[in-house]
C-alpha cells in the first residue's frame, strides 16, 4: 500500500516552501524503501523551485542529495537489506538501454534520465518528488552505498556536488603530478579542492574573494590566486592542465583561458547558460585548449566517488538546519552565505511547522 509522506514543497516559481503531504508509491519488486535521515540543499534546488531553466513542474518537493536507511526491499532486490545506509543523487531511472546507459553515463541518457525530482515515472508517469521529505522509493539500480565510515550528514553532499566534481577529475585522468586549478570556493569548489588534491594533484584555487586563503588550503588548496589580481594572474599563464570551473552564474571565461597549458581543459560544472562576454577563440585555437562541460555522473562512476571518499576520510563542509529554516537557507546561500553546504536534518520534519 502506499504511505503517506510529509515534505516541504514549492507550488509556484514565487513561493516559499511550506508543508506538503503526498503518498509514495508501494515498493516494486525492484524497489527499496528509505527512511531519509539527511538531506542537502543545493543550488539546483533554488534554480528548479524558481523556474530559473523554464522546466518546473509544481508541486514540487526538491532535494537530490540523500542518504537514509532502508526500511523496506522489493523481492527481487539482491543488493541491500533493511538496515543498510544508503543514497541517493540526482537520478531514480534511465531507459538502460541506450549507449550512453551502456557505458554507464546513466546521466547522459539519450531518451533523458528521470530526475529524483520534477520529473515523471518512467512507468506510471507519476511525478517524481524529492529528498524534502520523510522517505523516498528507488530502484535499487540508482541506490548507493554509503561507506559506514561516513558521517551521513557530511557524505549527503557527496550525492551531487560530490560526483559532480569527481567526475570531470576521472575523466581527465587526475592523479600525482596533475596541476589543476579551481575556480570558486562553495559547495562544488569545496568538493573540487579536497577531491583532486587526495588524488594526488597540485592544486591551485581561483578567486575573486579576499579572504578565502586559509580556509582554501584547509581544503586542499596549494595555492590560491586572486583572478582580479593582474601580476598573480600573469605568473600563472600556461600552468594548468584541468580547470574546474564551478561558478553557478555567468562570468568571463577568457581570463582563465591563457593559465591552460597547451592540450588543457576548461570544464563547466556550475553554470547552465550563456557565455557572457563572448568566448575569444584564439588562446583555444593557438595552443589547442578546450572548453568542455559535466553533468554529475553515472551510478557506477558514483558509487566509486563514495567509497574513494570512504578510504581517504572525505566529507562535505556542513551546516545542519531545520526543515523549517529551509528558506532562510535559499536566501544565504544566494547571498553565499554558507561554508560550504547545507543539510537537512530530516528528523525535524515531523516537528509541527
Amino acid at each position: 500500500m502506499t504511505q503517506s509522506i510529509r515534505s516541504f514543497a514549492t507550488h509556484a516559481p514565487t513561493d516559499r516552501l511550506g508543508l506538503f503531504q503526498f503518498d509514495r508509491r508501494t515498493p516494486r519488486a525492484d524497489d527499496v524503501a528509505i527512511d531519509i535521515l539527511f538531506c542537502g540543499v543545493c543550488h539546483t534546488d533554488i534554480h528548479h523551485s524558481r523556474n530559473d531553466w523554464g522546466r518546473a513542474s509544481y508541486p514540487m518537493v526538491p532535494g537530490h542529495e540523500i542518504v537514509g536507511r532502508v526500511t523496506e526491499v522489493g523481492e527481487s532486490v539482491t543488493r541491500f537489506k533493511v538496515g543498510s545506509l544508503v543514497g541517493v543523487g540526482c537520478m531514480v531511472d534511465s531507459c538502460k538501454s541506450c549507449v550512453n546507459c551502456g557505458k554507464g553515463w546513466e546521466q547522459y541518457c539519450e531518451s533523458g534520465s528521470t530526475f529524483t525530482y520534477n520529473s515523471a515515472d518512467r512507468q506510471d508517469a507519476s511525478p517524481t518528488y524529492g529528498g524534502y521529505s520523510e522517505a523516498i522509493v528507488v530502484s535499487q539500480d540508482f541506490v548507493l552505498s554509503i561507506p559506514e565510515g561516513l558521517d551521513p550528514a557530511g557524505a549527503a553532499p557527496l550525492l551531487c556536488a560530490g560526483i559532480t566534481t569527481f567526475s570531470p577529475l576521472r575523466h581527465w585522468n587526475v592523479g600525482p603530478g596533475s596541476k589543476v586549478a579551481v575556480i570558486g570556493l562553495g559547495g562544488l569548489g569545496h568538493m573540487a579542492l579536497k577531491l583532486a588534491k587526495a588524488m594526488g594533484a597540485e592544486v591551485t584555487l581561483f578567486t575573486r574573494s579576499a579572504g578565502k586563503e586559509d580556509d582554501a588550503r584547509r581544503l586542499g588548496a596549494d595555492h590560491v590566486v586572486h583572478s582580479t589580481d593582474v601580476a598573480q594572474m600573469e605568473a600563472a599563464l600556461n600552468q594548468f592542465e584541468l580547470i574546474v570551473d564551478t561558478v553557478p552564474y555567468a562570468h568571463d571565461l577568457n581570463v582563465y583561458m591563457p593559465t591552460l597549458v597547451s592540450g588543457g581543459t576548461l570544464v563547466l560544472v556550475g553554470y547552465l547558460g550563456p557565455v557572457e562576454p563572448a568566448l575569444l577563440t584564439g588562446p583555444m585555437v593557438l595552443k589547442r585548449r578546450a572548453v568542455a562541460g559535466s553533468l554529475i555522473g553515472g551510478i557506477a562512476e558514483t558509487q566509486e566517488m563514495l567509497d574513494f571518499c570512504g578510504v581517504h576520510g572525505i566529507t562535505a563542509d556542513i551546516e545542519i538546519i531545520p526543515m523549517q529554516d529551509v528558506n532562510e537557507a535559499y536566501d544565504r546561500m544566494l547571498n553565499s552565505d554558507v561554508k560550504y553546504r547545507f543539510v537537512i536534518d530530516m528528523a525535524t520534519l515531523k516537528v509541527p511547522a
